[in-house]
């Protein structure tokens, strides 16, 4: 059970008192499906999610950022509820989040459901372009990084904390100097070609592809990893990601400072 379990996060799945508060919240366990964190629309979409899962964290933070309603629905990985029949058959068929229900229309993957509530008009345009040029700049990056950065990060972080973790085994060097090297080689292109010039990885503002790349590389701090040491234009980057999407950003990686045992400005 633990293994599918957090297999699945992978997708393989200032106040410092307001920040514990909130994010001992959407944190809680116990937690119910269905709790309206925001009654000012008749029916707004469910957001079934974990902060386990980098892509739920990108979401919760884009849809704070964007005011936008949703029944805060937490969905606790570790014990395995995505892993239920009643999941699966009546949340989401693939059985991973984040996902959202939408006035009974269900859909899974994290940009197919940015796409869709962008098209509703749920997410502003500063963060998700609609024109067509800028937007596809936007899609360029998001198209990239699935295969790229995502991937690599992700398989980084499982050699060398979540396998560990579940067999007991600690990988060879050799092992753990192979995927370092695919994943600093997706590094090196974030940094030499997409922070070439910019502020912000699609221009001078930041936008959702900003979000899901910092939610990803945010997570090899668990692995021991500190992309700040060899990337100095990522380390300014993720400093200004940060502080444009906080306090949202902060309460999305507690569990990631957490596990890590780094704060989000701890030093070199």
């Amino acid at each position: 059970m633990a293994s599918s379990l957090l297999a699945s996060l992978l997708g393989l799945s200032t106040d410092e008192d307001q920040l514990q508060l909130a994010f001992n919240e959407v944190q809680n366990p116990n937690t119910p499906y269905r709790r309206t964190t925001n009654l000012t629309m008749s029916s707004p979409i469910r957001y079934y999610y974990d902060l386990m899962s980098q892509p739920s964290r990108a979401l919760l933070i884009i849809f704070k950022l964007s005011n936008m309603p949703f029944e805060d629905c937490v969905v606790a990985l570790r014990n395995g509820k995505h892993l239920t029949d009643d999941f699966k058959q009546e949340i989401n068929r693939f059985q991973r989040v984040p996902c959202i229900h939408d006035n009974g229309y269900k859909l899974a993957e994290s940009v197919a459901i940015l796409r869709y509530l962008s098209a509703k008009g749920k997410i502003p345009e500063h963060l998700y372009p609609k024109y067509f040029v800028d937007q596809s700049r936007v899609d360029e990056f998001l198209e990239w990084q699935h295969m790229s950065l995502r991937l690599t990060c992700a398989m980084y972080f499982r050699t060398v904390w979540l396998e560990p973790l579940l067999t007991g085994r600690t990988p060879t060097e050799a092992k753990i100097e192979t995927f370092r090297m695919h994943m600093e080689r997706n590094l090196d292109v974030v940094e030499e070609v997409w922070l070439e010039g910019k502020d912000f990885l699609t221009g001078s503002t930041l936008t959702v592809a900003d979000i899901f790349a910092a939610c990803e590389i945010e997570q090899t701090r668990m692995a021991d990893y500190d992309v700040r040491i060899k990337y100095p234009k990522i380390r300014a980057w993720l400093k200004r990601v940060r502080q444009t999407c906080n306090p949202h950003y902060d309460v999305a990686h507690q569990f990631v400072y957490k596990i890590s045992g780094t704060g989000p400005q701890a030093k070199l």
